[in-house]
């Protein structure tokens, strides 16, 4: 039985607002995603699910309890927290500056001086800018390619297991984990050049099929357009 994954985007926290690096490290939503994700759970309310998920980083569980209290058709126990859905990992750029964060990462991928993350990716590709990003990094703890998509197959690999017999699930993840999961696995995407960054408390739905193969049907869609 193939199962439909619902990944939604945690909302607005203080360090989005902020304009800084969050990775591992968590902030508080903010009022204005509290708001947000109200109106993305009103509009899933109707929409049953056999099971709810979240990564473990708080944002991420507020949000999902925030989907759950909201859904009127499902019957949804203890939320299962699965660390492999977590943020990308920036290492030492944690809480910093986003647009100093990407200089750093430009030069280290030998392009000059640019603050615009897609125009880095685009320039050098996905997999040069996450080796990039590890190289600025003073400590190179960041996550590099290698190290994303081992832990990307392995949440997958979790999630079959999880969800084998349940025909559709919610589970609340984060931007760039989404949008580096969507350039793998969805069709329209090249696996090498940026895509569009996903809204928060936006919906990206994927199919988990009976032999393991996972695929992104939906992207950054607005839960209300559903």
């Amino acid at each position: 039985m193939a199962t439909e994954v619902y990944l939604v985007r945690h909302g607005e926290t203080m360090f989005n607002q902020l304009n800084k690096v969050q990775g591992w490290c968590d902030s508080p939503l903010t009022v204005k995603g509290i708001n947000d994700l109200k109106r993305t759970a009103n509009a899933l309310s109707q929409v049953h699910f056999d099971n709810m998920y979240s990564s473990d980083l708080k944002r991420a569980i507020d949000t999902v309890h925030l989907m759950k209290d909201a859904n009127v058709v499902s019957d949804i126990g203890k939320i299962r927290k699965l660390p492999e859905f977590r943020e990308v990992f920036f290492g030492t750029f944690e809480g910093d500056d986003i647009n100093q964060t990407w200089d750093q990462v430009a030069m280290a991928a030998g392009i000059g001086h640019e603050d615009y993350v897609a125009k880095i990716i685009n320039k050098v590709g996905l997999d040069k800018f996450r080796e990039a990003t590890k190289k600025a990094d003073p400590r190179h703890l960041a996550e590099n390619t290698q190290e994303l998509d081992k832990r990307m197959i392995r949440g997958i690999n979790v999630l079959r297991d999880l969800t084998k017999d349940e025909q559709r699930v919610l589970l609340v993840s984060h931007g760039d984990f989404i949008k580096t999961l969507t350039i793998k696995y969805w069709k329209d995407s090249d696996g090498i050049h940026d895509i569009v960054f996903p809204n928060n408390g936006s919906v990206t739905r994927g199919i988990l099929h009976d032999d393991g193969k996972f695929e992104i049907v939906d992207y950054n869609i607005d839960a209300e357009k559903l």
